[in-house]
């Protein structure tokens, strides 16, 4: 793996603590991005960690050339969680994790932040990225096998009403996990602000990064964004986002927050999020479960699904890691699969409940 750290001092806590795991290897450190970029082409490491403040380019503008010149999994290790502009940037750029730098030995959580920065590299490292394209808008386009389902306009038979008309639905959550940043832009960037219904987000990422993460989100969509509250009544239009380690659920018409254990490894988890969908809106919710390793949501998404709730599942062509919504699909737990770039413009469809369906 390649270590892209200034830092001399950072570099040595890096190369230690990395180092110290029997299951990676440091094969290079770069102290800036175009001495990152050019050790890249010539050794093609198998993961990247990636300081986000440099001399020259910056993390965001290295992570860009990465994925459009040499596609490798980057993992964006961040010192300061208060400013998170870049490093998300960084992440729909094409990163697909954030996690907290180690910073000292002498801090009292030390083993478990090293710890944790390990163990996200290793899975990483493991992980078949898609090569990225910028658009002139700076959209991100993909490059991926296998062929994307084309739109035909018509909505499945599940979401539509006896007499043809669009089922009125009450309240949509979104899951994700690896990849999940872009993906949840994508989709929040293109609801217009009015949207009629309440937005529930569980994405997997450190507490750390959870309130700038709800923050970068409020920057690229149109509606509004807050991290989930206890008690809080959610109003149509607005997004709420899973605080950081707690599970986010909605019960008896309020968002509620929880401590208990992590489900599938997971809190916030997305699995919680959805059985508590199923049991608040039954057939009036909709769920989408999006990239992400594991299995999280999945069967949660079935719970909707039962309950007679709409659920669609992002399809392989786009999904960073297709084992979330594969393992939704492979239960019987999704309406339909649709790529990325149609998430949105079917749930446009499926919230305007006035109009006969095409």
């Amino acid at each position: 793996m390649l270590v892209v750290e200034d830092s001399p001092v950072i570099q040595q806590l890096l190369s230690h603590v990395i180092g110290a795991d029997p299951r990676l290897e440091v094969a290079g450190i770069a102290s800036s991005g175009e001495q990152a970029l050019r050790m890249i082409e010539k050794n093609a490491p198998d993961v990247v960690s990636l300081d986000i403040r440099l001399p020259g380019i910056d993390g965001f503008e290295v992570t860009s050339r990465i994925m459009r010149q040499t596609p490798l999994p980057i993992v964006v290790v961040a010192s300061d969680v208060r400013d998170l502009d870049i490093p998300m940037r960084a992440l729909q750029a094409g990163a697909l994790a954030v996690v907290e730098k180690p910073g000292s030995m002498a801090r009292a959580d030390y083993q478990t932040v090293a710890h944790h920065l390990c163990t996200q590299l290793v899975i990483m490292s493991q992980v078949k990225v898609i090569r990225h394209r910028i658009t002139a808008r700076g959209a991100r386009s993909y490059s991926a096998p296998g062929e994307t389902p084309s739109p035909d306009g018509r909505l499945p038979e599940a979401a539509v009403t006896a007499d043809g008309r669009v089922r009125r639905f009450r309240g949509l959550g979104l899951v994700a996990s690896t990849g999940g940043p872009a993906a949840l832009a994508k989709v929040l960037k293109e609801l217009p602000a009015g949207f009629p219904l309440p937005v529930f987000v569980v994405q997997h990422m450190g507490a750390p990064f959870m309130e700038g993460f709800a923050n970068w989100l409020g920057t690229v969509s149109p509606l509004p964004v807050q991290l989930g509250e206890a008690g809080v009544k959610p109003r149509p239009g607005t997004v709420y986002v899973a605080p950081g380690d707690r599970h986010m659920l909605v019960d008896n018409g309020a968002i509620g927050l929880s401590g208990d254990p992590a489900v599938c490894g997971q809190r916030p988890s997305g699995e919680v999020l959805f059985q508590s969908m199923a049991r608040a809106y039954g057939a009036s919710g909709i769920g989408v479960l999006l990239t992400g390793m594991g299995e999280d949501g999945a069967r949660g998404l079935v719970d909707m699904h039962r309950v007679g709730a709409y659920t669609i599942a992002e399809h392989a062509s786009t999904a960073v890691i297709h084992s979330m919504p594969g393992t939704a699909v492979r239960l019987g737990g999704a309406v339909e699969e649709l790529p990325l770039d149609r998430v949105a413009g079917r749930l446009l469809q499926l919230t305007s409940d006035e109009k006969m369906a095409p």
